[in-house]
């Protein structure tokens, strides 16, 4: 969804403390972002991702400099280049909620090929950057928006679909290891600020992560927050993640939980929707299928990596829903979610895109009758004693 007029921009703050800033690739964040940047630039390329380099070769060299570069890989529909490796279908892992055969694995051998493409650009990044003599100096952060595109990932709050790569990289700086600390994206701000030296605006609702990078142990958050509103059909799923557990609540337990991934339009989803048309199904892959949904969602998820097995109603782990349940409720009262009202009949995604009806329309995004936008509180972040 465009940015609405009105919000801090981390990158402006920036590109006011005299960084040169430059935005380059896919973004879906409207004109309010053009002021925060001195350049913004479209995709260029399969990936968008072709003008990375050219920005760090063209830059001024008497600033610092900020570069959002922002890949469509790996994006549908896929786009196949002689540069890359290809991969074996046969050889792919099919994810078990996932339909194993044969148009779900070609479609993951092409995943795979535009991820090695990513990697191929993200490499000539940092060549780049050694080869100017400052990669010493420079932070590179490397993540994701979503989960894969694929069914029971992009758009949903398991961790298919909520937990991305996150690599931060400072050759000489930062040690090689594997933080223990949750991270959420809008921590990102308030982090690269800090490193900046720039001071925080007050309406940033992350924390800084900076201790993190100095010492993998330390712990700037317990609790992660997620959200699940518009994709291209309606949704109100809010997730909190706590340590190993995983709490999940979902207001319209009516729906199916879809986007257009998951619905009969690509590959994977149209051979899952055939399977199940042809009760090949097993309980693990029927997800998308489910309604209705569980108003309560819990896993502990070091045991449950892919979140198949809901705790929510077993009497062992009540205490921890009611209070995952708290949390999560104190988050929603802080920050000014709302419940948006259920969209009129026949706005709603029916198996894909393809099923969309002429009057589909996004409806009022959630927390606009708290008029949210004005709101700054980021709901708990550390457990209290």
């Amino acid at each position: 969804m465009p940015l609405p007029a009105g919000h801090f921009l981390f990158p402006q703050a920036l590109r006011a403390a005299g960084y040169y800033t430059v935005l380059a690739g896919k973004n879906h964040m409207g004109p309010e972002v053009r002021p925060a940047f001195d350049q913004v630039t479209d995709p260029v390329g399969p990936g968008g991702e072709r003008e990375w380099v050219q920005h760090l070769r063209e830059r001024p060299k008497d600033k610092p400099f900020f570069m959002w570069f922002a890949s469509t890989d790996a994006h549908r529909d896929w786009q196949s280049t002689k540069l890359d490796p290809h991969y074996d279908p046969a050889q792919v892992v099919v994810p078990p909620y996932l339909f194993d055969g044969p148009q779900t694995r070609q479609d993951l051998a092409d995943h795979l090929h535009e991820i090695s493409r990513l990697d191929r650009f993200v490499g000539n990044v940092r060549k780049e950057l050694e080869r100017q003599g400052v990669a010493e100096n420079t932070y590179v952060i490397f993540t994701a928006d979503n989960g894969r595109p694929f069914p029971r990932c992009k758009t949903r709050l398991y961790d298919s679909g909520t937990k991305p790569p996150f690599i931060v990289w400072r050759p000489g700086r930062i040690k090689p290891a594997r933080a223990s600390s949750l991270v959420s994206v809008i921590d990102i701000a308030p982090t690269i600020l800090e490193l900046a030296g720039v001071t925080a605006d007050k309406r940033l609702q992350g924390v800084s992560f900076a201790p993190v990078l100095a010492d993998p142990q330390a712990t700037v958050r317990d609790y992660a927050f997620a959200e699940h509103n518009w994709h291209v059909g309606q949704a109100h799923e809010r997730s909190v993640r706590e340590g190993d557990w995983l709490y999940i609540r979902n207001a319209f337990p009516e729906l199916q939980s879809l986007c257009a991934e998951s619905g009969p339009v690509f590959p994977a989803g149209k051979e899952l929707w055939e399977a199940h048309d042809a009760g090949k199904l097993n309980a693990d892959q029927q997800d998308v299928f489910l309604k209705p949904r569980p108003t309560e969602e819990l896993y502990q998820v070091q045991d449950d990596p892919h979140q198949f097995h809901n705790l929510a109603a077993d009497p062992q782990h009540a205490e921890k829903v009611a209070r995952l349940r708290s949390v999560l409720n104190r988050w929603v009262d802080e920050t000014g979610d709302s419940v948006q009202k259920r969209a009129t009949p026949g706005v709603e995604l029916g198996g894909g895109r393809q099923h969309l009806a002429p009057t589909f329309h996004r409806g009022d995004m959630p927390g606009v009758d708290r008029h949210a936008i004005g709101v700054n509180g980021r709901g708990p972040v550390r457990r209290t004693p």
